[in-house]
């Protein structure tokens, strides 16, 4: 019977990053997911295969995960977060689908997103807990369910056209109440 597989392409420049120094990070994609990946350097052409001994077969589509934030810039140790962290995923916005094939367009975008010196990036991920990466035509995002969703939504203000200040003030808000949710769940329930 023929193991489930499944094939991506990573931009050439990310092949080296995917295999890591002494093929270290495919090693650890390997052996923490029970996968084999077979990288063609030349073209960028990423086969993943459910090893035999894998008794997960959504282990997989995790794989598949993490071969794709590495492709769409992210470093191995932030990509592996997909692996090691039961609740993150990813999420790829691609500005394309947004803006056509206007590069102008994706550019400025691409410049609100990150910010002077990397300020907006930085305060998206520091306030929501997690890692963001614009690369190429996508921004792409790795956390937590909810935390995703909220950088994501921060995103979007900025990409139609909100101001930075309306953006920071709704990530504030958005942190306090994921805290105060994360407190409801650790309280108790009232004695009658």
């Amino acid at each position: 019977m023929a193991r489930p597989s499944a094939f991506l392409r990573i931009p050439k420049e990310r092949v080296g990053v995917l295999i890591g120094p002494e093929g270290d990070t495919k090693k650890t994609i390997e052996k923490k997911l029970s996968v084999e990946l077979q990288v063609d350097s030349e073209a960028g052409g990423v086969t993943l295969t459910l090893a035999e001994k894998a008794d997960d077969p959504s282990m997989l589509f995790r794989a598949k995960d993490v071969v794709t934030a590495i492709g769409r810039g992210f470093s191995s140790e932030h990509a592996l977060r997909l692996i090691d962290d039961e609740e993150a995923v990813l999420d790829v916005i691609d500005l394309r689908t947004i803006f056509g094939r206007s590069e102008s367009d994706i550019k400025r975008v691409k410049g609100r997103i990150i910010g002077m010196a990397g300020k907006t990036r930085r305060i998206i991920e520091e306030i929501t807990d997690t890692n963001v990466c614009v690369y190429g035509h996508t921004i792409s995002i790795i956390g937590g369910i909810e935390q995703a969703q909220v950088a994501r939504e921060a995103i979007q203000m900025l990409i139609d056209g909100s101001l930075h200040n309306k953006v920071y003030r709704f990530l504030h808000r958005k942190r306090r109440d994921l805290k105060k949710k994360k407190l409801e769940l650790w309280k108790k329930p009232e004695e009658e």
